[in-house]
C-alpha cells in the first residue's frame, strides 16, 4: 500500500482546495453568461460546473478527513469514500440526463443567437486552468500514487475536454449565427457535455462500487 509522507498530503491537500476555491466563481461566471447569450451548450455548461463545484467540495473534505483523522480504520475509511463517490456519481448522472432532455426538446425550436463572447472568454480561462491541474495532478500522481488524487486528474482531463467542445461551439455561434449548421452544432456541444456528465457519473458509481478496503491515503510521519 502507498503511503503519503506530511508533506506529501500537505501539498495535496493544498492543491485540492486551490482548485476548490477557483472554481467557486465559475457558476456565477458562466450564470452570466448563459443571461447573456441563448446558447443551450451555455447552458449545460452551468449546469456541468455547478456539480463539479459539489464534487471538488466533497472531494477536499474527504481527502482532509481521511489525512486528519488518526483513528478510522480501513473499513471507515473505504465507507467514506464509497459514499463520496456514489454522491457525485448520482450527481453528474442526473445532471447528464437533464442535459439530453433539454437538448431534444429545444432542438426542433431553439435558434442560436446572443451575445456568446463573455462565455467564450470564460471557457478559454476555464480551459487553461482545468489544464494546468490536469498536470498538477498527473505530477502528483506519479510522484506517489494516491486514488483520490488520481481521481482528481482524470476529472480535470475530462474538464479539459469538455472546455474544447464549449469553445467550439460558442466560436461557431459567434462567427456563424444565422447559419443553418449552427444550430446544430450547439446542440451537439450540449450533448457533448451531457455525455461528459454521464460518462462521469458511471466511472464515479463504478469506482465507489469497486472501492477497495484501504483508501490509498495513509499519512507517515516522515
Amino acid at each position: 500500500m502507498n503511503s503519503l509522507t506530511q508533506d506529501q498530503a500537505a501539498r495535496r491537500e493544498k492543491t485540492l482546495l486551490a482548485a476548490l476555491l477557483l472554481s467557486m466563481w465559475a457558476p456565477l461566471a458562466t450564470g452570466y453568461a448563459v443571461i447573456m447569450s441563448q446558447s443551450m451548450t451555455q447552458v449545460a455548461d452551468f449546469v456541468r460546473r455547478s456539480v463539479e463545484l459539489v464534487a471538488l467540495a466533497i472531494s477536499w473534505w474527504a481527502f482532509r478527513r481521511l489525512g486528519r483523522t488518526a483513528d478510522l480504520d480501513d473499513d471507515q475509511q473505504a465507507r467514506m469514500e464509497r459514499t463520496a463517490n456514489l454522491s457525485v456519481a448520482i450527481a453528474l448522472y442526473v445532471s447528464g440526463v437533464v442535459m439530453v432532455i433539454l437538448s431534444l426538446v429545444r432542438i426542433s425550436s431553439y435558434q442560436p443567437g446572443g451575445n456568446v463572447y463573455p462565455g467564450l472568454v470564460i471557457a478559454v480561462l476555464g480551459l487553461i486552468t482545468n489544464a494546468w491541474f490536469w498536470r498538477r495532478y498527473a505530477r502528483l500522481t506519479r510522484e506517489q500514487y494516491s486514488s483520490i488524487i488520481d481521481a482528481q486528474r482524470q476529472l480535470y482531463r475530462a474538464k479539459s475536454a469538455v472546455d474544447v467542445a464549449v469553445l467550439v461551439a460558442l466560436a461557431t455561434v459567434a462567427i456563424a449565427p444565422a447559419h443553418p449548421v449552427t444550430r446544430y452544432v450547439d446542440v451537439l456541444g450540449s450533448l457533448a457535455v451531457a455525455g461528459y456528465l454521464l460518462w462521469s457519473g458511471m466511472r464515479a458509481a463504478r469506482t465507489a462500487m469497486n472501492q477497495a478496503p484501504v483508501s490509498g491515503l495513509v499519512v507517515s510521519e516522515e
